[in-house]
């Protein structure tokens, strides 16, 4: 009789996070940062179609890192998540805490699981407030951890090396242009080489708390991205009196088909949260 062949849980967990730590490291870094007059995502993404950042819910954004197709589907299921509780209860129900528990218990289920690979992913979870000091930012890892954030996080590629950069230069209360600056300087030092990235290589948006209607979430693209960076006279002003014509995108509607287990596995993770709102 043939012995089954054996491998310790210790093992078998370090070799499944050494395996999805790898493969995310491959790809462009994503920084969120607070800045005064909300919260700023920025992602080194040469495409213009696959996003990195997006919209949830009214004041809740969301970014990931890793592959692709798996956050997408993360990111429908909390889309789903987020209109259903919005619609059957309140608004005020769907917050950053609530989904981040339920990503955090849909994660950790997968990477805990023997059959199949584990999420290559990494999260990033943010709701803006009426005020700074309301603001939320989680970070969920691979393994269904969430870390409560302030300030600025990074995750994906070279986090450790961008992290670090940003140690040293990211300021508390910042503006919009100069929380931009920071971070798009801080993404193109990896720790090997200083790249100049340029708007084409960048996705950017924020979740603006000045916005008068309820979904505070719009891309920064174009000249108003263009003339961020080259910290043009007058380019925030203008942005800010235009700011409301250039409306969030219509990711609460993206949400079409069934993403069948997986959306089964987030909505039961929902449904066992208590719904606290910090």
């Amino acid at each position: 009789m043939t012995t089954p062949f054996y491998v310790s849980p210790e093992q078998l967990m370090k070799d499944r996070a050494d395996y999805v730590r790898k493969n995310i490291a491959r790809g462009g870094s994503v920084a969120v940062l607070n800045y005064d007059g909300g919260i700023l995502f920025v992602a080194e993404n040469r495409s213009r179609v696959l996003h990195k950042i997006s919209e949830i819910y009214d004041r809740v954004g969301f970014a990931a890192a890793g592959k692709y197709n798996e956050f997408e589907n993360l990111r429908q299921a909390g889309v789903r998540l987020a209109d259903t509780r919005g619609y059957l209860y309140d608004r005020r129900d769907v917050s950053a805490l609530g989904l981040a528990n339920a990503y955090a218990q849909t994660l950790g289920t997968i990477f805990s699981e023997q059959v199949g690979k584990p999420y290559e992913v990494e999260l990033v979870i943010a709701e803006v407030g009426d005020t700074a000091d309301r603001d939320q930012i989680y970070r969920l890892t691979y393994d269904g951890a969430v870390f409560d954030e302030s300030g600025f996080v990074v995750i994906g590629g070279p986090a450790e090396a961008v992290s670090g950069v940003l140690k040293n230069t990211y300021a508390e209360g910042a503006s919009l242009g100069e929380a931009v600056r920071t971070a798009v300087a801080a993404l193109g030092r990896d720790g090997n080489e200083t790249r100049q990235l340029e708007p084409s290589q960048l996705e950017v948006a924020v979740l603006d708390r000045s916005r008068k209607q309820d979904r505070k979430f719009r891309r920064l693209i174009g000249t108003q991205l263009a003339g961020l960076l080259a910290d043009e006279p007058g380019a925030e002003a203008a942005l800010a009196e235009n700011g409301d014509g250039h409306g969030s995108e219509a990711d609460s509607g993206a949400a079409a088909g069934s993403q069948g287990d997986l959306l089964d596995d987030v909505d039961e993770a929902l449904d066992g949260e208590d719904g606290t709102e910090s």
